[in-house]
């Protein structure tokens, strides 16, 4: 490797991107090109940068498959801040297979921990804990290490273990400081301003109170019923019935919720669950079908009883029912919290996340448009989405793992 392309490299790893530029700006052969690659990603240049690592890439001889595999890295990395997931990762496993084979680990952990951050925007926890590496990070760069970090803080915090994700925050923080990377330490500590931000709503007979994480671990974790709204799931008591797919069940259940310990007309169950607003005997019939498959599905934690006008929520002892919503309201809520990352997101990329089809995606952004509450970068295929960023609430921690498709 000569000098300037040398150079060009210790640059790019002090974050000195216009500085690695001035040495090889100039040159089009494969080293250089996939350090002008890396260089235009750290400039914000995405479209650019994933043309130059690829050329980079076709670029390396057959020989360099060390050098190759590095570049489909870094390709996956800049997808990455893209929100462009149509690429399968295979690519990716394969990369890191070949980097462990020539004994490359640290780019090889590299490539474990974006697959791992692509999991996380996915939504998709259980994949992710699987794939996190878990070796001892000695002797691996601040900089990887605070990326492990961080990565599995997230994973932690989204799966309500708090207290680890609070450990593994402040080591993240801690390697950032040490690698010296000024944005690297910014996400580092906007991740743990997290803990002290609202991250749910707990609503108690139409009484509303805003929930830390931790207060929404610890209300999980109580004998108290709740109804979340998060993540559309039955909770408590050793009760974890999972809704997300389950719309109409999940609708009913919040609607008794939120009369407990009251009950509901039956024409409002039926609005509320079919939409309705005219009901006949068929909603009726349907109704009673419905409710039926929610009473399975929750005893005998609690019990659906019939009223002289509709139906209520029954606990045989003193325990409470609440309802736990997003911080932000509305059908968009979840849609919205993804666009307020600060990074574009693609339509296909949303009803990835989202587990929603992308023409539902489509009209959703649509009518977050026409409110001014979104905008469009781009056109046709390159055609982006992001939102003002929210200050002073969590808005992605509780997404769930999956919402229904439609």
């Amino acid at each position: 490797m000569d000098s300037l392309i040398t150079a060009a490299a210790r640059h790019l790893a002090a974050g000195d991107a216009l500085g690695a530029l001035q040495r090889i700006a100039l040159r089009d052969d494969p080293p250089a090109l996939a350090l002008r690659g890396i260089a235009m990603a750290q400039l914000g240049e995405h479209p650019r940068a994933r043309e130059l690592l690829r050329r980079a890439a076709k670029a390396f001889g057959p020989k360099e498959a060390v050098a190759r595999a590095r570049c489909v890295v870094a390709e996956a990395e800049v997808a990455l801040a893209m929100r462009d997931f149509g690429d399968p990762p295979r690519a990716l496993v394969q990369a890191a297979a070949v980097l462990d084979a020539h004994d490359d680990r640290v780019n090889a952990l590299q490539a474990r921990l974006i697959a791992v951050r692509r999991l996380l925007l996915l939504g998709r926890l259980d994949d992710a804990e699987v794939a996190l590496p878990v070796h001892d990070l000695q002797g691996y760069p601040p900089l990887l290490v605070a990326l492990s970090n961080l990565a599995a803080a997230e994973l932690a915090l989204r799966s309500l273990r708090t207290a680890e994700g609070q450990v593994c925050m402040d080591r993240a923080i801690a390697a950032a400081r040490r690698a010296g990377v000024p944005a690297l330490i910014a996400e580092a500590a906007e991740m743990r301003a997290t803990l002290d931000r609202p991250a749910a709503r707990r609503i108690d007979a139409g009484h509303e109170q805003s929930l830390r994480l931790q207060e929404v671990e610890d209300l999980l974790a109580s004998s108290t019923l709740v109804i979340d709204a998060c993540r559309r799931a039955v909770r408590g008591d050793g009760l974890d019935v999972d809704l997300a797919r389950r719309p109409v069940l999940f609708a009913l259940a919040r609607a008794l919720a939120e009369a407990w310990p009251g009950d509901v007309d039956r024409n409002a169950l039926i609005l509320r669950a079919f939409r309705a607003r005219h009901p006949d005997e068929t909603h009726r019939a349907r109704l009673r079908v419905e409710l039926g498959r929610l009473r399975t599905l929750i005893e005998p934690v609690v019990r659906i009883d019939a009223t002289s006008r509709g139906f209520a929520l029954r606990l045989d002892d003193d325990r409470s029912v609440t309802v736990l919503v997003p911080p932000i309201d509305g059908d968009q809520a979840a849609l919205l919290a993804l666009l307020t990352d600060g990074a574009p997101w693609s339509t296909s990329a949303l009803a990835l996340a989202l587990g929603a089809s992308q023409r539902t995606v489509q009209r959703a952004l649509a009518e977050l448009e026409a409110e001014g509450r979104v905008r469009a970068l781009g056109q046709a295929r390159a055609k982006r989405w992001l939102a003002p960023p929210m200050t002073g609430i969590a808005t992605i921690l509780l997404l769930p793992a999956a919402l229904p498709g439609g």
